[in-house]
């Protein structure tokens, strides 16, 4: 029988994570399971832990971001098979199913919210993408939020420019890149030391947020242009009201729609939109398929879209997943915390 073992909460707030054996699931008829080789660790997960925010089932698994082996499918499961080098979104801090939670060895996932990646992607480079990019691809392509066209690896120019706040955050790194891919051209903010990065990631203009004038800089350089939205890759630190400064002057054409990481604030402007992008909503839509499903696998085989930010490795085994929380606590720009396993 195989065994699992895992980095329990095993109540609220407690800290440290506690490493202990946990059950194997097998996988129900649609779902696969993976042998984690690497994990990511993203500020939900913190948030989780110091501050309680979800009500979760304790003891519980915690997690989104996995990449490994796949070593077990489901009756129905024919587009994956055992031996396949995947990423994914663990779904299991939406779901709620302990076997779901991304911080153990063998993790239950969902084939709609994995993604195949080439031999050349090492597992831990691999692991800084699944949340951000479903993030990301929320706030970009749902019905309800930036509309865009879905990404391919031939895009086709849009004439429509998107501003995306926080190019150097993980979500923004996953957003310059889906934009720039569905043939939109993208306007971003960063620190003076991340601004090559982002233009490196496709940004055609990227300003220094940390400047006072940045707001009326981004201002100028969009009068005239037809703006499909604003996506608010931060969501604190003044970064919405940033964005609302941008939508709500007077020469701003474009749609005054901003999408954000973090749930707005009730009140905003009149004739300002905003919505949280809430990367649990594509697991069942085309926003799914057309990501995780048939661009990620094709652009990362073709070198076309970049597994960003870097990862920093904090360590290996489940054990060293607490530090990754408590790193993460403190900010990481242009990086993500990781463990290999």
């Amino acid at each position: 029988m195989t065994s699992n073992s895992a980095a329990w909460l095993v109540g609220e707030k407690v800290n440290p994570l506690e490493v202990s054996p946990a059950p194997y699931s097998s996988p129900g008829k649609d779902e696969i399971v993976v042998k984690n080789a690497a994990l990511a660790v993203n500020p939900a997960d913190h948030a989780g832990q110091a501050f309680a925010l979800f009500p979760y089932p304790y003891p519980f698994i915690l997690g989104e971001d996995v990449a490994g082996e796949i070593v077990e499918v489901g009756a129905s499961i024919t587009s994956y098979k055992k031996g396949d080098r995947v990423l994914s979104f663990a779904f299991g801090s939406v779901s709620h199913r302990k076997e779901e939670g991304a911080f153990q060895q063998y993790t239950v996932l969902r084939p709609q919210l994995t993604s195949i990646i080439p031999n050349s992607l090492p597992f831990e480079r691999a692991a800084v993408i699944p949340l951000c990019l479903g993030t990301a691809a929320a706030g970009l392509y749902d019905k309800d939020h930036l509309n865009l066209e879905h990404p391919s690896t031939t895009p086709k120019p849009m004439d429509q420019a998107v501003l995306i706040w926080g190019g150097a955050s993980c979500v923004g790194s996953n957003a310059i890149q889906l934009a720039f891919a569905s043939g939109y051209t993208v306007f971003t903010t960063a620190s003076c030391k991340n601004l090559k990065y982002v233009r490196k990631l496709g940004a055609a203009q990227a300003f220094d947020y940390t400047k006072s004038t940045v707001t009326n800089e981004i201002i100028s350089a969009l009068e005239g242009k037809a703006i499909a939205g604003v996506f608010d890759a931060v969501g604190g630190l003044g970064a919405f009201e940033s964005c609302l400064d941008v939508v709500g002057h007077f020469s701003f054409t474009g749609r005054k729609f901003i999408s954000t990481v973090r749930p707005p604030p009730e009140k905003i402007p009149n004739g300002v939109e905003a919505k949280f992008a809430n990367s649990g909503s594509i697991k069942d839509n085309k926003i799914c398929e057309a990501t995780f499903g048939t661009y990620i696998p094709q652009a990362l085989a073709e070198g076309k879209f970049v597994a960003a930010p870097d990862p920093y490795i904090v360590g290996k085994g489940l054990e060293h997943v607490q530090a990754g929380l408590d790193l993460i606590s403190k900010g990481m720009s242009a990086s993500k915390a990781v463990i290999t396993l």
